[in-house]
């Protein structure tokens, strides 16, 4: 879970192709040298929070699925 200092500083992103999704999505935000992903329909809500190296595997698993 982030700071509440660093959540502030957040910029939220979700991806163009989520446009119809009604909302059923996640948000990244890269805070730092961490990759931090929520759930659009509950922005106060957790977060979770990786590294680079978790980051990038997990996009290649999502890639490869």
């Amino acid at each position: 879970m982030t700071h509440q200092k660093n959540r502030s500083a957040a910029v939220w992103r979700k991806s163009s192709q989520s446009g119809g999704s009604g909302g059923a999505c996640v948000e990244v935000a890269e805070l730092g040298a961490s990759v931090h992903i929520r759930d659009s329909k509950d922005p106060s809500g957790p977060e979770l929070s990786l590294d680079a190296a978790q980051w990038r595997t997990l996009i290649r698993n999502i890639k490869t699925e």
